[in-house]
């Protein structure tokens, strides 16, 4: 193996010899030149290789000092990770971000110190900007905007958001793409597609082909802001019975594959637990809401807003200030479930709400687990098997078992990631979906809540039933399946209504009243 490792390392000595001839007496910035941006993560691969090749040659395996020392290997190699991300930016940066959003299926020294890169994504320059509406729009930006601001409101991985004002006074976000990120992201997948080959045959265990294959069929709808504006209006108009979501309208005459102009939202970030208690917004009501929006996206509709990071979702008070909104933003990631897919994945849900192990099993095989599925089940719910078997909807998350879960994402990476490679692609995003909720969920104390199973249910109920009467031409058996949809949905409120008298005030002067009877004792 180490032998193998040295042909790696040889190859990115080799390139960073060749970089340094190219650009010698050129004014040439590095990071835009390909073999450089190579030969920086070739370097990083080797030795983040080399390090878990050798850190634990001479310790046992299964010690205390074997897990600590592997602990510590996790993270010096993740901050490699994180150093080589910020230096080649762009769609390194991107990985780097999906990576850090995996808390359940990562060790906990990857997932944390990959999640500063949502902070540390570039800026271009004025200039930068400015060249790229000169392009795209054909005019200047005092052409188009009357003001401007030189300071973006938020920078990301592949372009940054400046606040405006046009010409007839309405304020604007203007998203602009970083102007490099185009032509470097498909040769940056190439990249990472070689080296994870490569890591592959130095360490069978490692496969995690699946992300690059991700990145790769994704890269190009994310970069595409057209297509972004597209989505937008497809998930305002499919959820607009919500009255407290907020989609930023487009102006399409201001847009382009490359710059994507929006009405200006204001709000807090959703895990801005302080903004929350300064503007008089119910936790628990955003919980339910996010909620609510994320099941009928996922199991009804089968288009699923796939980046709700704490940047991309904000909460307001209304204009008028009598209800709590939330705004939804970066609409470049969707993910469109197949039919099948969608009913099966809405199945296991009903199965892993009811603790019906038979029906987990029998759902996560038809999803692609094969034997893998009580793995399968945990990484879904991040939940342990234990509270899975007792239902995780009667079973509250504990610090315990948290800590187990995250233990155990180290302990099973092989696993995972063989699981990670056999289950449908569309899953994935799903995953990484999950993760992102829940960290919002964790943040907000509001984790593994009953109205989150209640608003689940109710979806899951919906969407089986709505492709039931699809499938019958029959009146009465369509008029059969309305019927037991109806009772079913009465039974769930009626189980609400029952949680929330329970945990108020009059539940629990009822409980101490009831308490205090005689023969109550």
């Amino acid at each position: 193996m180490a032998a193998r490792l040295l042909k790696v390392s040889t190859v990115a000595t080799a390139v960073f010899a060749s970089s340094g001839f190219i650009l010698y007496n050129k004014h040439v910035d590095p990071n835009d030149i390909s073999v450089i941006r190579f030969g920086r993560a070739a370097a990083t691969t080797a030795v983040i290789s080399y390090d878990y090749i050798t850190a634990f040659r001479n310790v046992p395996f299964g010690t205390e000092e074997y897990w600590e020392l592997k602990s510590k290997v996790h993270l010096r190699s993740a901050e490699r990770l994180r150093d080589l991300c910020c230096a080649n930016r762009g769609t390194f940066i991107k990985v780097g971000q999906h990576l850090g959003a995996l808390d359940y299926l990562l060790p906990q020294e990857y997932t944390s110190t990959l999640k500063v890169l949502h902070s540390r994504a570039p800026q271009s320059t004025l200039d930068e900007i400015q060249q790229v509406i000169r392009e795209d729009l054909g005019k200047e930006i005092h052409e188009v905007f009357s003001s401007f601001d030189e300071q973006p409101q938020g920078a990301a991985s592949l372009a940054q958001v400046h606040k405006a004002v046009l010409q007839d006074g309405r304020t604007v976000a203007v998203k602009v793409q970083h102007p490099k990120v185009q032509t470097q992201s498909s040769k940056d997948i190439i990249v990472m597609e070689f080296l994870v080959h490569v890591v592959h045959w130095l360490f069978p265990d490692f496969a995690f082909m699946w992300l690059v294959e991700e990145a790769k069929k994704n890269m190009p709808l994310e970069l595409d802001f057209l297509n972004e504006g597209r989505n937008a209006e497809k998930v305002a108009n499919m959820l607009k019975h919500f009255d407290f979501l907020k989609v930023p309208k487009i102006h399409w005459d201001l847009s382009t594959k490359r710059i994507l102009t929006m009405d200006f939202a204001e709000g807090g970030q959703v895990n801005d637990r302080d903004y929350m208690r300064r503007n008089g917004i119910d936790v628990n009501e955003i919980s339910q809401n996010l909620g609510k929006m994320y099941s009928e996206m996922i199991f009804v509709n089968g288009f699923v807003h796939c980046d709700p990071h704490p940047g991309n979702v904000l909460v307001r008070r209304s204009p008028s200030g009598s209800k709590t909104e939330i705004v939804l933003l970066d609409h470049g990631l969707y993910q469109v479930l197949k039919e099948d897919f969608r009913l099966d994945y809405c199945r296991l849900w009903q199965a892993l709400m009811k603790a019906d192990i038979k029906g987990i099993e029998r759902y996560s095989r038809r999803l692609g687990a094969g034997d893998l599925f009580p793995l399968f089940a945990c990484v879904l719910t991040a939940r342990s098997w234990k509270s899975v078997n007792e239902g995780i909807s009667q079973t509250p998350v504990t610090n315990s078992e948290d800590v187990e879960i995250r233990t155990n994402a180290a302990l099973y990476l092989p696993q995972i990631s063989e699981l990670l490679n056999r289950v449908p692609r569309q899953m994935l995003l799903l995953l990484k979906t999950n993760d992102l909720l829940r960290g919002i969920e964790t943040i907000l104390q509001t984790r593994a809540s009953s109205s989150s199973f209640i608003n689940m249910s109710r979806c899951c109920t919906r969407a089986v039933a709505r492709h039931r009467r699809s499938k019958t031409c029959s009146r009465s058996k369509r008029l059969q399946i309305s019927l037991s949809e109806a009772i079913t949905l009465w039974q769930i409120s009626l189980y609400e209504m029952f949680m929330w008298i329970k945990s108020s005030t009059l539940g629990c002067w009822l409980s101490a009243l009831i308490n205090v009877l005689p023969g109550t004792s």
